[in-house]
């Protein structure tokens, strides 16, 4: 009998499942287990060309179409993503192997946010009449064409609706290639989507792995990628989408900061820099990795995060009391512990964890390093694991400055109670979505990117709009042309 993760087919084009066994094979891995529970095959040539001569296609009578009627089959779209919430997140959590309390409330939800948040806009998309005495000039706001989405394997439902949603909000059409890791959830979207009467072609999924990417990212009848990835992933696919003059949205890693000042209330101070770091067993792009604590609460906070990371309840994750599962790969697991070695090594104090849990699957224990300094491995590099820094320091100025000290700036965080120093330190530092007294939260009314080596662009929020779009403009004489002859 086959596994219930098992897809009717590898690829989603033209409003239906596709087959071409002749691609590579793909094993899905659940990594609570390490069983493969499902295979998909790689997009051939024939099915990459099959999806983007579909996608483009299709892109013009959709763009054709009003704001509120593309508008309305995004939100359908999100209706039948609620409804099914539970089965969603059922195969997520194969897809991802992240604990069924998590997925059911934080990835088909956050994608059906995306596709009610862009299917609301979608009317709205105006340009403005701009009079200059008799003459006057009009713009209008424009699909760019034909974009190609690619995922990364922590959020695929998430990263399917953040990409596709505002794509389609403006009129354009989607190809969207999910992480060879997480194949399966992409697929659900784009058949949603159709159920939702989103018309044959507009938002299509093929399988892959970079061969693919690459295929899909320097065909010319592309206008946009959109990339969720590493930075070397993303400098790769920056530099080919240039090539061709393509726009280009990158959502890439960090090594961001969390601040704890002294003043700062404990227990939230704790939760946040649980949430920043153990959330998804770590695999989260904007993670406050690097948690710099006041030297005047620094024992209080270790002690209280130590006790705290000790309730975490790792096991099955389709059982609703676990909240904390495995690395999503065996070599993720690998990687991250190759990282752990390295702490050890370099000095830094081991708080608690520090090793593979003694379980079936990939699974790491929280991991807590203290007394760690700027210069270490583990202070330097994203991990991508539940592997937190806890740094320390004296005064705002110089902790500022060391925050700063990266080539990253994706997201960073202050706990503090004085609301003056909040708002001045998250001035000064160098990153894109950032948070006070909190960390994590990414609703799709926010925008969300980074800044320096953590990407261009932003998604979510009016500002995923202007970059899924263009600006026409158009001069209008009312009288006669002059001219020297």
């Amino acid at each position: 009998m086959t596994h219930p993760a098992q897809p009717k087919a590898s690829h989603f084009i033209n409003g239906e499942y596709v087959e071409d066994t002749a691609g590579t094979p793909i094993p899905v891995i659940y990594a609570a287990t390490g069983e493969q529970i499902a295979t998909v095959h790689a997009a051939t040539p024939a099915i990459v060309e099959q999806a983007l001569s579909t996608a483009k296609a299709a892109q013009t009578a959709w763009a054709k179409m009003t704001g509120t009627e593309r508008g309305r089959i995004l939100r359908r779209a999100a209706d039948i993503m609620r409804e099914r919430n539970h089965d969603l997140s059922v195969l997520e959590t194969y897809d991802t192997g992240k604990p069924l309390q998590e997925t059911l409330v934080a990835d088909a939800t956050s994608g059906a946010d995306a596709l009610e948040y862009f299917g609301g806009l979608a009317a709205s998309l105006t340009g403005e009449h701009i009079p200059l005495g008799e003459d006057w000039v009009y713009t209008k706001r424009e699909a760019l064409g034909l974009c190609v989405g690619i995922g990364a394997w922590n959020y695929p439902t998430q990263i399917a609706c953040w990409k596709g949603a505002p794509a389609l909000a403006c009129g354009n059409s989607m190809v969207f290639k999910p992480s060879e890791t997480t194949p399966l959830c992409a697929l659900k979207v784009a058949e949603i989507l159709i159920e939702a009467g989103a018309p044959a072609g507009v938002f299509n999924v093929v399988q892959g792995m970079g061969e693919v990417g690459g295929a899909l990212v320097t065909d010319p009848r592309v206008d946009k990628v959109s990339l969720t990835g590493s930075v070397p992933t993303g400098k790769k696919v920056y530099a080919a989408a240039a090539e061709g003059m393509k726009h280009v949205t990158m959502e890439l890693g960090g090594k961001s900061p969390l601040i704890i000042f002294d003043d700062a209330d404990i227990d939230n101070a704790v939760g946040g820099a649980i949430n920043g770091n153990f959330y998804s067993s770590g695999q989260v792009c904007s993670n406050g990795t690097r948690v710099f604590v006041q030297k005047g609460i620094k024992e209080k906070f270790l002690a209280r995060l130590a006790e705290r990371t000790g309730n975490a309840i790792l096991g099955d994750p389709m059982d609703e009391a676990t909240s904390f599962g495995p690395m999503v790969t065996e070599n993720q697991m690998n990687i991250v512990l190759g990282y752990i070695e390295k702490g050890k090594e370099e000095g830094a104090r081991l708080i608690c964890g520090g090793k593979r849990a003694d379980m079936d699957g990939y699974f790491i224990e929280p991991t807590v390093f203290a007394d760690v300094t700027d210069d270490m491995t583990i202070a330097r590099e994203e991990i991508f694991g539940p592997v937190m820094s806890v740094l320390d320091f004296d005064t705002e100025e110089e902790v500022v400055a060391r925050a700063n000290d990266t080539e990253f700036g994706l997201s960073a965080g202050v706990f503090t109670k004085d609301f003056t120093r909040a708002h001045r330190v998250i001035g000064n530092l160098e990153a894109g979505s950032c948070f006070i007294n909190s960390y994590n939260d990414a609703p799709v009314e926010a925008p969300f990117g980074g800044v320096k080596a953590s990407g261009v662009g932003r998604e979510n929020s009016k500002e995923a709009i202007k970059h899924f779009s263009q600006v026409k403009s158009v001069y209008v004489r009312m009288g006669d042309v002059e001219a020297a002859f």
